[in-house]
């Protein structure tokens, strides 16, 4: 097997586990949000802390604790990473399914939109057309809910400013995971001990109980596969594949948890399709132009191909 067959099967593990996260986090109630991101937050810097152990790399913490900017900066990618859990856990366990998948789905157009207003970068004609058309979705979803859909909105806007950061820091995946998870490992601990009889792990069953320990596991395995695939398939071929945790939730949302999808809503995700279909093409294109004039390029496209959640 070539070694990008093997990353595109890294890509799909990785994306399709992605995908199932609704279903996952459906069966950790009755706890409720913070306490599974608590528990989530704990139990990766569990994880995370004995694959680092078992593969002796501790010498990036000295690095991460001398470098003020270099820790500013991982503070602050651990806060956004941190909203957008919590936000996201929210979503499904308020059977808003539909709407965390929305939010993932605009992601990518958000992630555009911060290159050109924070790294002034420039956009081809397409990619604002897709900007656009993505904007009228928006208009189109706020018409049909009655309000933004905020859920979507915050998702999208806290990872496109994580993949932000995260592409200025350039920590490997395991290693900043552990360092986002232990920042926030603090909060997490003291909110659980004011929880204290409220809690409900170890007290509903221990199936459950299970299931919270391995919230650890399921943050960072997927990662890890996508550190696999990344190292292995163009840019390109990421981007296309994001989108299949999002088409993963949408179905569960409206085929397994039975959340409504009306003609106007339906609408709006056409146009919000529409949008990555644009977005998608033009991506393809301004690589194939970079292959032919000069193949090295064809890898510097934008990261906005990085994992979710």
């Amino acid at each position: 097997m070539s070694e990008e067959r093997r990353g595109y099967l890294y890509g799909l593990a990785a994306y399709g586990l992605w995908g199932f996260f609704p279903v996952y986090f459906k069966m950790l109630k009755p706890a409720t949000p913070f306490e599974i991101l608590a528990h989530r937050v704990i139990w990766s810097v569990v994880f995370i802390s004995l694959l680092l152990a078992a593969q002796r790399n501790w010498r990036f913490v000295g690095r991460v604790v001398r470098d003020r900017r270099l820790l500013r900066g991982v503070t602050a990618a651990a806060l956004l990473i941190g909203v957008n859990w919590a936000t996201y856990i929210y979503g499904v366990n308020s059977s808003r399914v539909v709407e965390t998948a929305l939010g993932y789905f605009i992601t990518p157009l958000v992630v555009v939109l911060l290159g050109v207003t924070v790294l002034r970068e420039r956009l081809r004609v397409w990619q604002w057309v897709a900007v656009g058309v993505g904007g009228v979705a928006v208009a189109v979803l706020t018409v049909d809910y009655g309000r933004l859909p905020y859920i979507a909105l915050v998702l999208a806007a806290s990872f496109g400013a994580y993949s932000l950061v995260k592409k200025r820091l350039s920590l490997p995946p395991a290693e900043g995971l552990f360092v986002e998870s232990f920042v926030l490992a603090v909060p997490a601990l003291a909110y659980l001990a004011w929880l204290g009889g409220d809690a409900t792990f170890g007290r509903v069953s221990a199936w459950h109980t299970v299931l919270m320990v391995l919230s650890g596991v399921a943050t960072a395995v997927p990662l890890l596969l996508f550190a696999g695939a990344a190292n292995r398939v163009p840019l390109v071929g990421l981007g296309i594949l994001q989108y299949v945790a999002p088409i993963l939730q949408l179905g569960f949302g409206v085929l397994l948890f039975h959340e409504p999808m009306p003609a106007a809503r339906l609408a709006g995700f056409a146009l919000v399709w529409i949008a990555l279909v644009i977005f998608t093409v033009d991506g393809l294109n301004g690589a194939r132009k970079r292959t032919v004039t000069d193949p090295a390029a064809a890898t510097a496209e934008p990261a906005t191909a990085l994992p979710p959640r």
